[in-house]
This record gives structure tokens, C-alpha cells and sequence, in this order.
């Protein structure tokens, strides 16, 4: 079975080289209507036209957003845990618990709330006399999910069981098991100060803790920080900037403190990004054809698919990078022969891109790199620009024009962000008791924001511990380290296992498309190859330099233009080859088949571990 992955490996390879062998010939063949046509429209001047939709564009995106969104939706997470806390207010409180009869005690599991430390788990047969069992953790990486205690000593019998608490600390359910295994019915004879009922929501209690019922990975972070911004808690995870949970906790609002409830909002913008990379690849080609198919890889890639159904920040950083580009190119392309057109379609189109990159900036840094580049095709814009009115005698034109137009990119990337971002803070705020619109003003809010600066370039300065799933930057341009998200072992040689990576033929396939806009800018001055290689560059570029511990998640933004990049391939094959359909459209639906194939282990899907040790291409490399 080990000789298997590694033939899918090479056939797999070798099947995107040969389709970009064909990509290459398409140019050695003389097609005066489609070299008239790309130069027309991808000029490296500016691309001046810009393909609107059509009413034949509305039927794929609803097709393609519904069905995605059923899919992304199905199996989410359990609707329903614990939320009704035991408060453990300090150090020594604790819980005396009766049993009905004198029981052996196999098993206790505990759902674990807010804070960090330990319960003493001890046992009496007279409730005078008790003695220490053992100690039930409650580690930060244990919040919010279901845990089984270490007992001491198995089958123990005890009539009375005492639970307390070396530090402030809450607990949301607790199950006792007898001897064979039942669940014990018990009552709460006595309990300190602050600690509420423990077995209000025993019909929630789960026979072993999954995905499903409890966090995992960076959940214990972001859903975490949610939830206390909700309660006006001070964050406990403040190494990114706020916005990104404040969005997370209105799922939490909405659907509860469960897993579907702070993934929610996750998968809904995960969702939402289609129709607008729809519209944003319609603007581009102008094939209805080409945005389907480009939607549809996007939609079904693995790292889109998995990561946006975590409850974790890079799902929002990824829509706003999506938005800021897509507006920027709409800035770009817009007419600027008629004044008034040229005064609203500049304008509203800019303050839109610094708009959103202020948004995904306050979710997290990684679009501050989406930015970077923004600032580069900007300026590639104005001199190019430039250049073209003072040839053409518009030179106190362009003067006038340069300075309204920098004016503008200040207010629009500067201040504006500056202000979304500050005001972003404002639960940091009320949970030092600040209040209202005033806090803004006060010189304590200021420094909390600037003291959060500082802390979190430090932390991310300082990240160099190792981690059995990381990952360097040249790994992830090749599907090369995947990273693990969860994983249980299951009887009868069963596995239950997902994690974060790309489509292998979008990985290696949209590689190949950035060399190729490379080359077609170099080569043919092709303006569309250069703005995706410039929002390419600037997602993978900054992590070069990077020493601090990455994942393959940090790849999840350049998704985005490895897509487009591929369908500025297909956009070739349309314009230059009259059999371009089964090219594109079996390159679409070969992508769409292995989402198929790899489907259990996106979603954690039991599956014999026969099968998933096959989807692992890279032997060594895989780490599930």
C-alpha cells in the first residue's frame, strides 16, 4: 500500500506539468484576434476594460454558493453543550457531591469553562474522612472541551466526593461512572459560595470528546477570547487584534457558547467570499465559464473548505483580502474620460479597498502584507499614469490629479484603518470597566492599545518553540507539511483525522501559473499576470523573512491568487484553443473529484486508516 501514494504522486505531477506543456504551446501558434484582444485588455498601462456581469452570471453564483454552503454547513459541530457554569470564585471553594448508594467510581468526565488550573477529585465513605484521588486538570489547552480524569485508583467505591478547586476556575457538567461503566445519578449535598448545579445538562454529556462536542486547536484561543469579550472578561489570548473574535462571538450570541455556535461565523464568511471572488474573476476575464470554474476551486480546496470551519481569525483576513483587491482592480480599470464617471468610479472604489484593509487588518496582521502590495500596485498605477498624461500634454492635469489622489490614500489607508483598528479595542477597554464612547478619548484606552502593540510583536518575535505539525514557507508552496487539527484513533482499525492543506493539484498547478504570470509579464507587459503576482508576492514574500514557528494555514491567503492565476491559465486556453472546454472544464471537475476522495480527511470522517495512510503523497511528510 506504501508504493501507492508516491504513484498518485508522480501521476499527479506529471498530469499539471503536461497540462502546462500544452498552456505553452498555445503561445507558439499565431492568433492575431486573441493577441489583438489581450492586448486590448491586460495592458501593462492599466487594463482598461473591465467585464461586467450579466444576468447569465446569477444562476452559478446561487448554485455555487448554495450548494457550498450545505456542504461547509453539514457537520459543523454539535448545537448544544454545557453553559450553565459551577463558579469555583477562588482558591479553596469546592463541591460536596452525594451518591445513592456506596458505588465504585471508574470514570468521571468534566467539561471544562473559563480559566486555568486544577480540582482536587477526593473521595469519603462517611463525608468526614476523604481522601485524595486525584487531580482533574484544567489546562488552557482543555477549555471548552470534554476531559476525562486520571483517577488514582480504578473502581474505588465512595459514598461522597468532594471537588475543589486550587484556583478561580469554572466547570460546566461532570459524569460519574459506576463499575460498568452506567452513568451514576447523583445529588449535590453541599457546595461553597459561588459554585452552582454540575448535573443540570447530563443529557449532553458524550461518550468520548471529538471535534464535534469540543474545541480544538486555536479554538481554545479565539473561541475562548470570544466568549470573554462577551463577558467582558480580559482576553486571555491578545496576540492579534481584536475584531476577528468580536466577529466569532456573534455566532456565539446567536447559536451559544457550542461548537456550532462559534463556528458559525467562520463558515458563513467562508461562504460569503464566493460570490464576491465570483464577481471579482467575472471582472477580470469576463467569462461566465471561467468565473464558475474558478469559483467552483476555490469554493472546494481544501485549506478554504477546513479552515473556515474552524473558529479561528484567518477566515477574515482571507474575505477582506479578497475585497481590498477586488476594488483596488476596480480602481484601477475605471473610465476616466468623463469627469463624473471618473470622480464616483475612482472614489468610491479606492475608499472600499483601504476600507476593508483597515477590517482585515484589525482581524489580523497578515493583511497588513495584503497591503503592501496594494501600496505597490498603487504606485506602479500613478507612474504609469503619470508617464501617459504628460505624453499626451496633461501634464498640470496629472499634477492635480496625483495630489487629490494622494490626499485620498491617506484618509483611505491611513487614517481610516487607523481609526477601525483603535476603535476595534473597545472590549480591552470595557473590560477594565472603560464605558461608553468616551473611552476612546481616555489616555488609559490609549496606552492599553499601545501596550498591545508592543506585547504582540514581541510574542510573535519570540515564537521559536518547536511544533510536531510546523512548517516553513518553501513546504507549503508544494502541499509539503500539512498540519494536523484532530485526531482519535477508533476501534477496529478505524481513524478520525483532519487537518490544513491545498488541493495537490491546485498547489502545484497554481505554482506553476505564478511562474506563468511571471512570464507573461516579463514577456507580453501583461497588466492582469502582474496585479496577481504582485497579491501573490505579497502574502509569501513577508514569511520568508520570518523566523518565529509557521503552519500551513499561513498559506491560506495566497490561495486566493493561485486560483486567479490559474484561471488567468484558463482564460488562455479560451482565447486560444477551440477545444479550451475539456481542458478547463476537466481540470475543474478532476479538482473536484479529489475534494471527493479526500473528503474524511478534511471533516474527520471515520474511515479504515488503510485509507487515509493512502491519501499521504509525501511519505514521511504526512503527518496524520
Amino acid at each position: 500500500m506504501q508504493i501507492l501514494p508516491v504513484v498518485f504522486l508522480v501521476l499527479a505531477v506529471a498530469l499539471v506539468f503536461f497540462f502546462f506543456a500544452l498552456y505553452l504551446r498555445l503561445f507558439k501558434i499565431d492568433n492575431p484576434v486573441a493577441d489583438v484582444y489581450e492586448r486590448e485588455t491586460v495592458s501593462l498601462s492599466y487594463p482598461r476594460r473591465r467585464f461586467p456581469m450579466t444576468k447569465k452570471d446569477i444562476l452559478p453564483i446561487i448554485l455555487i454558493t448554495v450548494i457550498y454552503g450545505a456542504v461547509a454547513f453539514y457537520g459543523l459541530g454539535d448545537k448544544q453543550a454545557p453553559e450553565s457554569f459551577c463558579h469555583f470564585s477562588e482558591k479553596g471553594r469546592y463541591v460536596i457531591i452525594e451518591l445513592p448508594e456506596e458505588t465504585p467510581i471508574s470514570r468521571v468526565m468534566y467539561y471544562s469553562g473559563l480559566y486555568t488550573g486544577n480540582y482536587f477529585l477526593q473521595y469519603s465513605l462517611d463525608g468526614e474522612g476523604y481522601t485524595d484521588e486525584s487531580t482533574m486538570e484544567q489546562k488552557y489547552s482543555d477549555i471548552f472541551k470534554w476531559n476525562e480524569a486520571k483517577l488514582n485508583t480504578a473502581n474505588k467505591p465512595a459514598k461522597y466526593i468532594r471537588i475543589i478547586a486550587d484556583d478561580t476556575l469554572e466547570m460546566g457538567e461532570l459524569a460519574l461512572y459506576d463499575a460498568n461503566g452506567n452513568r451514576i445519578s447523583p445529588k449535590i449535598l453541599k457546595y461553597d459560595a459561588g459554585c452552582a448545579p454540575l448535573f443540570d445538562e447530563q443529557y449532553m454529556v458524550p461518550e468520548v470528546m471529538t471535534y464535534m462536542n469540543s474545541a480544538y486547536f486555536d479554538e481554545i484561543y479565539h473561541a475562548r477570547t470570544a466568549y470573554e469579550n462577551i463577558r467582558e472578561i480580559k482576553p486571555y489570548e491578545n496576540t492579534h487584534p481584536p475584531l476577528g473574535k468580536l466577529i466569532i462571538s456573534v455566532g456565539i450570541r446567536r447559536f451559544g457558547l457550542n461548537p456550532f455556535g462559534w463556528r458559525f461565523m467562520g463558515t458563513l464568511f467562508g461562504v460569503l467570499m464566493l460570490p464576491f471572488f465570483y464577481i471579482f474573476i467575472k471582472n477580470l476575464f469576463g467569462s461566465t465559464a471561467i468565473s464558475t470554474c474558478g469559483t467552483l476551486l476555490f469554493a472546494f480546496d481544501f485549506m478554504h473548505f477546513v479552515q473556515t470551519r474552524i473558529a479561528t481569525i484567518d477566515t477574515y483576513g482571507v474575505f477582506f483580502i479578497i475585497l481590498m483587491y477586488w476594488f483596488m482592480y476596480r480602481y484601477i480599470t475605471a473610465p476616466r474620460d468623463d469627469p463624473y464617471m471618473k470622480k464616483r468610479q475612482e472614489t468610491v472604489p479606492l475608499f472600499l479597498s483601504g476600507l476593508f484593509f483597515g477590517i482585515g487588518a484589525a482581524c489580523k496582521w497578515t493583511a497588513v502584507y495584503a497591503g503592501a502590495g496594494l501600496a505597490v500596485i498603487w504606485l506602479l498605477f500613478r507612474i504609469i499614469r503619470g508617464r501617459e498624461l504628460i505624453l499626451t500634454g496633461h501634464g498640470e492635469e496629472h499634477k492635480k490629479e496625483l495630489i487629490a489622489n494622494i490626499f485620498q490614500c491617506v484618509i483611505f489607508f491611513v487614517i481610516i484603518p487607523a481609526i477601525i483598528y483603535y476603535a476595534s479595542y473597545y472590549p480591552y477597554g470595557k473590560a477594565e470597566g472603560m464605558s461608553g464612547f468616551k473611552m476612546y478619548f481616555d489616555k488609559d484606552y490609549a496606552k492599553l492599545v499601545l501596550d498591545n502593540q508592543v506585547s504582540m510583536f514581541k510574542y510573535h518575535e519570540g515564537v521559536h518553540a518547536s511544533h510536531p505539525y510546523s512548517s516553513r514557507w518553501y513546504q507549503w508552496i508544494v502541499d509539503g507539511r500539512p498540519i494536523l487539527y484532530f485526531l482519535r484513533s477508533l476501534p477496529n482499525n478505524m481513524k478520525s483525522a483532519f487537518g490544513a492543506f491545498l488541493n495537490p493539484l491546485i498547489c502545484w498547478g497554481g505554482l506553476l501559473a505564478i511562474f506563468a504570470m511571471g512570464w507573461k509579464t516579463i514577456k507580453f507587459r501583461d497588466g492582469k499576470a502582474f496585479f496577481i503576482l504582485l497579491g501573490y508576492l505579497s502574502q509569501l514574500i513577508p514569511w520568508m523573512f520570518i523566523t518565529r514557528i509557521t503552519f500551513e494555514y499561513h498559506y491560506f491567503p495566497c490561495l486566493i491568487f493561485l486560483v486567479i492565476a490559474i484561471c488567468h491559465v484558463f482564460n488562455s486556453f479560451r482565447l486560444r484553443d477551440q477545444k479550451w472546454e475539456t481542458k478547463v472544464y476537466g481540470a475543474t471537475a478532476l479538482c473536484m473529484l479529489l475534494f471527493a476522495v479526500f473528503y474524511p480527511v478534511l471533516t474527520g470522517v471515520p474511515v479504515p486508516r488503510a485509507y487515509s495512510d493512502l491519501l499521504a503523497w509525501i511519505p514521511g511528510a504526512w503527518p496524520f
